[in-house]
Order: structure tokens, then C-alpha cells, then sequence
């Protein structure tokens, strides 16, 4: 047959012929089907069928005529002129040797039950390349069944080659109008009627990282996930775990189905855990084949339960950054939110509301306006091209036009469920997504200063800058700052945030007495029998997806170190904690490890801990002890840890303690002797040598790190550790507002120095600054 060629007789050498989507097809089915990756049989209809096309109606100087009336700057004509185009092609009659061929090809995709189902994609020989995605530009149908209604889809795939969205996707790329070439894809359907269906990315896809599989899911077909018409089910997987064949899911969020729906699956996930990590492994091995980051849509087959994978294409935004520009954000003082959603991109901006229902509203959109709608739609680059952002009532991260509004650096939070309700035309609003997985919509303009800060002109040191991290949601945009790794993380930040309920609580939920709590308990704990497993989950959650992100780098945690009014504001932990004229020094770190009254809590910790490491192969995770004060209680500690599943050297485990008592630094050999490294803690040792509540107003003039009698200490600590072969560093603010400071650790060559990421920058030029006058005393 000259114009339709199957998939199995196609390569990616073949672009030219069959476009870029039906390449990739073809090259998966060759060398991917051995290693059990299943894609639905098919064949290309050839760019030379379109080409044919265009000659046998005398199109081409019809189409440039009409192409030479748009106006290219204003694009005010935009809409008519594409609708002419579209108009002369759907006019237009396919050639007798075409059809044949297609409908000859068709034939030999003959179902048992008659005419087969087919989906019939456009594929566009500039389509899904590495430097543009074409994402949603041209059309694709689904569930069609016979010749006739096959030879009018084909007829549509051309017209759309002259969509709106796809003129001025060209005009913005580059691209020749008429030197573009279309293939069409005539696939086998996927039963996705009582199926899944989504799109995966090999990276995640706001901060680049290639430690993850970014998976998306709904009950039914992809294009509601494309179109921006649900909020889907979000994965985040592990790849590293995905190729042991280790629990891989970091993270799972629950979406929003269409309003079509069956409402029996409401509840329910779209695909379960193993059919998620089925598919992060089937993402894996096409990513290894293709040797970059992919975009790849998948779907499962609800008769057969069989998977699919029916496109896959390039990631086109965040793999072919060259530069890392982090954007940093200083916001003052605001009111709560009034909505949030899933953030898209990373950026703040103020403007006037502006709510869209179809693309005729486009003359209602001014320049610097924020578009509110009830879906993305990747019809509406014309509007994306004035507007400053964008905010919806449902879709996810990988829709089509969130593709795009990255690509136009545009931000925009998406799935907020209620905007077109909640927000009025011309109302002032600012939106805000500041890198993390929540984007947030403020009433009014609030004030805020941006600062850009170009991370490859950052020196490089030989004291490790590592970090402090409170959000997980935010590690994998911090995982981009050239951090060694992260110096601390704090449990009980995960426990506040993430868990809400005091631990205790769910091993004695009968001490709990208050009726709202225990409203509050059943509620977050609801669909688990053994509530305890509720902590475990939501701190293996934290937890992984910290590691993750910054996977191999080194991963400090330190468990938990509230103090036990802290602990006492938790859901249902009054009853737990008793009432204590000084917390400060009280019933806090490593004795309540050990004591019947928080060790169940604190094997729960363990338990999460564990499984990061062993389950799932997290194994940079160390584990930090804070305010151990005696050997004994270390003992103890680590004899407990021991119980729980986390014994020190088993596979590979390293376990630090917190030096910030004073007798941490007068037994710090002895400490050396239990423990693989130090972590220096600057505020709580700074109290206790001067003897000043750090709380303390009264007293905030004496606190101070720099206090000759600190820097003693500090010396003292950090040579012990040395002269006992033990990693020493320091978390806190101190140096990176104090260049001074900074100096005073390098000059006594502490191995690292941990930032909030906001100190970040700042505490790395303290650094590189004190090496160099460090290097340069040295050679006087």
C-alpha cells in the first residue's frame, strides 16, 4: 500500500513519512514489545496521503492567500481566517488511491464482533520533537467504527492542521505553515469506557527532577485528562525503587472524576498502587530507550485489564532548560487565601479577574489579565499570549494547555473546583505559586519582591552547603539548589503538617475525651483499621518524598523534638502531655524515645523510617537523635531503634545525634563511640551555655551565637569530633547573616553548614568568601 504503512514496519527514522507521533509508536512496538510493553496495533496514514491531498484539490495557493490576510501581529482576525481554512479542506475530496488504501489497512484491523473501534490521531511531522511538543495543537477522535466515519476523522485530522491554536502555535515555534506535513494514526481502541486512562512524565514536571515518574489517572478516556476536563488521580514515583521492583509510590493525591461518572468509584483510585507502579516501570523502560525524558500517555483496557501505551513523546520544557534561574519570593503580610489548586509553573502576579466560558470571549481579555475558567483548553493561546496567568475550576498538571502555559512561561493553578463561583469579573486577585505542589489565589494585590538568582554562577566550596527543610512539597524545587544534601529535616514538622494527630491518641484512643477531637481523629484516620497506620503512611510520605528529590544526596532526619506544649496542641494530645513550667528543658528529644509514654509513638517513626530505607530503597536517609543528654539514654535510644527495625550499619544505616547540650561536647568521644556523625545546633547550645531562654524577649540581647564563650565551645566541638573520626556540621541562621561566623566555622573546618532555603545563596557566598580569605592567609 503507497499510503498507509503499519506500525510494525515504522521506526523513528521514518518522522518525515509518518510524523512524530507515529514514529515513536512504531519504535516502541519494535523494541520495546519484547520487554512486555504492550501498544495497540495500528498503521499511518503517510504525510505523502497529505500531501497528495492538498494537490488533487489545487489547495496550497488557495490556503496562502487566506494565510497572507492574517494579521500576524494583532491576530484580531485569527479566528476567521482559520475558519476559512478549515472550511476549504473539509470541502475538499480525498483522492480514490487514499481511500482505498485506507480502507484496506483498516480491514486488517477486523474485529471478532465487525468493524473495529479505532482512535485516529494527527501526527505532524513537526510534532512531538525534542525542542517542541505540539502538545493538543492538532486534533485526535476517538471510538470510530467504519470507513465512512474513518475517511471523515481523516479529513478532520487535516483541517486541523489549521486549528487556531495550531497557526499560532507556528507563528510563536517557527514554523512554515505549508511546509508542515501530516501523518494520521489509525489505532486498535482501549476499552477505556470501563477502564483508566492518563499521562505519566519521566521527570517531575515543575522542578525537572529525574528521580521521579510523574503519573496522572482517571476512570475512562485520556482526552478529559488532555482537555483539562478532570482533576486526575496523581502519582509520584520513585524510579530508582520502580527498577528494584521495591514500593515505589511516594505520594498519591485523589482527583475528581467527570460529572459523567459512574458515582460508585468516587471513593476509589482510578488504578491501583501495583497497576500505578506497573505503569512508572513501563515509563522507566521507554525513558532508557529513548535516553531522554519522555511524555507518555497510557491506558488500561477495563474488560481485559491489559495496559497500553498509546503515545509518547518528548518532554519539551523542563528537560531542555540550560540554566537554572531560581526565582525567589518575599511576600509581606497577607490575608489567608480564598483558593487554591494545583500550581503550574513558579511565579507571582496580580491582575484583574477576567472569567472566560468559550474562545468568542477573547476580545473581553486585556493584556495582563488573569484568566479564570472552568477548564485549560488548548484552544486558548491567543488568550494565554495577553493574559498573566490562568486559574480553573478542574484539570491537572498535564493537561495540553498546561503543557503550553510552561512552555510560554506562564503560571497557573488549576483544579481549584470553585473560581468561576467564587471570583467576579474585574475583581483584583493575586496568584501565587511559589514552587511547591499548591498554587493559591489571594483577594486584592498583596506585596511582594522577586529576586532572580542564576544557581550555576554560584561557587562551588569545600565546606558542604547543605539545607533545612520544613515543606516536602517543596523538596523537589529545592532539590535544584547545589546543596550536598539536606542537614535537617524535622519530624515533627512532618508530624504538625502532615499527620495533625498526636500519636499517642491512636495507641489510646480512649484517653481522648473531647467529642470534637475524636470527630476530628475518625475523620483524618477514616478507611484505616489500625490507625496507627495512618501516622506510619503520612510520615513515610514526608519523609520519601524529601529523599527522593534529593536521592543519592545525603537526607538528615531527625526525629521528632516538640516540646510538650507543642506536642499538646496536637489533635488529641492533652491527655499525653504533661503540663511543664519550663519545656524548654522538660520531657523533649530522646528521653521520651525510651519512656512508655511516647515510645509507641516514637516505634511508629521507626516504622516510617524503615520503610523508606528497606522498602523502598531510600537508603540516604540518615537518622539524627536530638537532646540526648546522657551515654545511658543514647544506649537506650538506639536499643529501642534496634526493636523498631532501624539497627546502626544495617544496610548501610547512619545515625547522627544533635550536639546541643553542653555534655554532647564534654563526652563528645564517648558520643562518637554510638553515633556516625554530629550535628551542631546552634540555637538550643547557645541557651544552655549562656544560660538564656531563647524564647526569652527579655533576655534577646545576650543570645548570641558569636559570644566568645560559644565560640569556644564550638571550637572545642568540632575538634573532638574531628580527632574522633566523626562528620561534624552546623544547622542555623547564624552564618549566612553573620559573614563573620561563617568565617569562624571554615577557619575551623566543620564539614558542613546547613541553610534555610531562603539563606541558601546568601550562607554559600559566606562560605566561598571565608575559603578565599582562608586560602589567602594561608599563602602570606
Amino acid at each position: 500500500m503507497k499510503y498507509c504503512l503499519p506500525f510494525t514496519q515504522i521506526r523513528m527514522t521514518d518522522v518525515d513519512r509518518v510524523g512524530g507521533k507515529n514514529a515513536s509508536l512504531g519504535e516502541m512496538l519494535e523494541a520495546l514489545a519484547p520487554v512486555g510493553i504492550k501498544i495497540p496495533d495500528g498503521f499511518a496514514v503517510t504525510v505523502a496521503a497529505y500531501h497528495d491531498f492538498v494537490s488533487a484539490n489545487n489547495l496550497e495557493s488557495r490556503l496562502q492567500a487566506e494565510l497572507r490576510a492574517l494579521d500576524v501581529h494583532t491576530l484580531e482576525n485569527l479566528h476567521d481566517v482559520s475558519s476559512r481554512l478549515r472550511a476549504l479542506i473539509l470541502a475538499s475530496r480525498i483522492p480514490d488511491a487514499v481511500v482505498q488504501d485506507v480502507n484496506k489497512a483498516y480491514h486488517s484491523l477486523h474485529s471478532e464482533l465487525g468493524d473495529a473501534c479505532v482512535a485516529v490521531r494527527s501526527s505532524a511531522t513537526c510534532e512531538d520533537l525534542p525542542n517542541a511538543s505540539f502538545a493538543g495543537q492538532h486534533d485526535s477522535f476517538l471510538d470510530i467504527v467504519g470507513v465512512d466515519a474513518l475517511q471523515g476523522a481523516l479529513r478532520r485530522c487535516y483541517a486541523s492542521v489549521f486549528n487556531a491554536r495550531a497557526i499560532k502555535y507556528r507563528l510563536d515555534m517557527g514554523v512554515d505553515h505549508l511546509a508542515i506535513g501530516l501523518s494520521v494514526g489509525v489505532q486498535r481502541m482501549v476499552r477505556v469506557s470501563s477502564g483508566s486512562a492518563g499521562v505519566a512524565f519521566t521527570i517531575e514536571p515543575e522542578s525537572g527532577s529525574g528521580n521521579v515518574v510523574y503519573l496522572t489517572s482517571t476512570w475512562g478516556s485520556c482526552e478529559q485528562i488532555v482537555q483539562g476536563a478532570v482533576t486526575p488521580d496523581e502519582f509520584l514515583l520513585f524510579k530508582s525503587a520502580l527498577r528494584q521492583h521495591k514500593h515505589a509510590i511516594l505520594r498519591r493525591r485523589r482527583g475528581s472524576v467527570s460529572r459523567e461518572a459512574d458515582s460508585s468509584r468516587l471513593p476509589q483510585f482510578s488504578i491501583p498502587d501495583n497497576v500505578a507502579e506497573e505503569i512508572g516501570r513501563c515509563c522507566c523502560a521507554i525513558e532508557d530507550h529513548y535516553h531522554i525524558p519522555m511524555d507518555i500517555e497510557w491506558a488500561q483496557d477495563g474488560v481485559s485489564k491489559e495496559l497500553f501505551i498509546v503515545q509518547a513523546r518528548p518532554e519539551t520544557v523542563r528537560s531542555r532548560e540550560a540554566t537554572i534561574v531560581e526565582r525567589r519570593y518575599h511576600v509581606a503580610d497577607h490575608a489567608p487565601p480564598v483558593l487554591y489548586g494545583i500550581a503550574v509553573g513558579k511565579g507571582m502576579t496580580s491582575g484583574r479577574v477576567r472569567i472566560i466560558s468559550s474562545l468568542e470571549e477573547a476580545s473581553r481579555v486585556n493584556q495582563g489579565d488573569i484568566i479564570v475558567a472552568e477548564a485549560t483548553n488548548p484552544d486558548w493561546n491567543t488568550l494565554l499570549r495577553k493574559a498573566s496567568c490562568i486559574v480553573t475550576d478542574r484539570g491537572g498538571r498535564t493537561s495540553h494547555a498546561s503543557i503550553v502555559a510552561r512552555e510560554l512561561g506562564i503560571h497557573a493553578v488549576v483544579g481549584t473546583v470553585s473560581a468561576t463561583t467564587q471570583l467576579r469579573d474585574d475583581q483584583l486577585i493575586t496568584v501565587a505559586c511559589l514552587g511547591g505542589d499548591r498554587g493559591e489565589v489571594f483577594d486584592g494585590v498583596i506585596n511582594w519582591t522577586e529576586e532572580r538568582v542564576n544557581i550555576s554562577e554560584l561557587p562551588t566550596t569545600r565546606t558542604k552547603p547543605m539545607l533545612i527543610l520544613a515543606d516536602p512539597d517543596l523538596a523537589f524545587r529545592h532539590a535544584r539548589l547545589p546543596a550536598a544534601g539536606v542537614g535537617l529535616m524535622r519530624m515533627e514538622f512532618a508530624i504538625a503538617n502532615n499527620v495533625r494527630i498526636h500519636p499517642m491518641a491512636l495507641v489510646h484512643p480512649n484517653a481522648v475525651s473531647d467529642q470534637a477531637e475524636q470527630a476530628e481523629i475518625d475523620r483524618l484516620t477514616a478507611g484505616y483499621d489500625d490507625k496507627r497506620l495512618y501516622v506510619i503512611d503520612r510520615l513515610v510520605e514526608a519523609i520519601g518524598l524529601t529523599a527522593a528529590a534529593f536521592y543519592p544526596r545525603p537526607v538528615i532526619v531527625r526525629c521528632s523534638d516538640f516540646k510538650t506544649n507543642e506536642y499538646a496542641r496536637l489533635v488529641g494530645g492533652r491527655p499525653f502531655e504533661p503540663s511543664e513550667e519550663n519545656p524548654m528543658l522538660g520531657f523533649r528529644g530522646a528521653a521520651r524515645y525510651h519512656d512508655e509514654r511516647y515510645r509507641a509513638g516514637f516505634l511508629m517513626e521507626c516504622e516510617a523510617l524503615r520503610r523508606v530505607r528497606n522498602d523502598m530503597g531510600l537508603t540516604n536517609v540518615i537518622v539524627m537523635i536530638p537532646f540526648c543528654r546522657t551515654i545511658d539514654e543514647a544506649r537506650k535510644v538506639l536499643d529501642v531503634m534496634e526493636r523498631g527495625g532501624l539497627q546502626r550499619g544495617m544496610n548501610g544505616l547512619q545515625v547522627y545525634v544533635m550536639a546541643e547540650i553542653p555534655s554532647n561536647v564534654i563526652l563528645a568521644q564517648q558520643f562518637a563511640g554510638l553515633f556516625d556523625g554530629f550535628s551542631i545546633g546552634s540555637n538550643d547550645l547557645t541557651q544552655l551555655v549562656l544560660g538564656v531562654d531563647r524564647d526569652s524577649e527579655i533576655l534577646g540581647s545576650l543570645f548570641d551565637e558569636r559570644d566568645p564563650a560559644m565560640l569556644s565551645i564550638l571550637s572545642d566541638m568540632i575538634s573532638r569530633a574531628k580527632l574522633s573520626g566523626r562528620t561534624i556540621g552546623l544547622c542555623g541562621q547564624a552564618p549566612s547573616d553573620h559573614p563573620d561566623f561563617a568565617a569562624f566555622l571554615v577557619q575551623h573546618h566543620i564539614d558542613s553548614i546547613s541553610f534555610t532555603p531562603d539563606a541558601f545563596v546568601e550562607g554559600v557566598r559566606n562560605i566561598a568568601a571565608a575559603e578565599a580569605n582562608l586560602a589567602s592567609s594561608n599563602h602570606k
